[in-house]
């Protein structure tokens, strides 16, 4: 069976408001809650001000329905001088199902910024 990659860094529950006219929870939805969790994971190996800067690919694997708890998962898989690229996966609880089930996976790259928005070195730790 297979299991999430990374850490769990954002929960949440697919509401009505976020379906699009199928009735369908919408992409662009969960691709926000991926975002979000991207710069959660992102903020706390830099502690600075972190921007997406590129969502490098994304796959919608399937579908996910009002109800669906969404469990958005993060793992670094390039540290860069002033970036981090991090695999998001988003998985699905669907209770009714007994389901847990990958719906989502993606690569956002972050970038480390300052007050004016220019980038600035992430300190890795040794």
């Amino acid at each position: 069976m297979e299991k999430p990659e990374g850490v769990l860094v954002i929960q949440t529950v697919a509401m009505p408001s976020d379906t699009n006219p199928s009735g369908d929870i919408f992409g662009g939805w969960l691709l926000s809650q991926m975002d979000l969790g991207a710069g959660i994971m992102s903020h706390k190996v830099s502690n600075h001000r972190m921007v997406t800067v590129a969502v490098d690919s994304m796959t919608f694997i399937r579908p996910v329905y009002v109800g669906d708890t969404i469990c958005c998962y993060g793992s670094i898989f390039k540290k860069g001088r002033t970036s981090v690229g991090i695999k998001m996966e988003a998985w699905v609880e669907r209770y009714r199902e007994n389901l847990f089930a990958k719906v989502t996976e993606g690569k956002f790259t972050m970038v480390s910024i300052d007050e004016l928005g220019r980038p600035i070195p992430i300190q890795w730790p040794s």
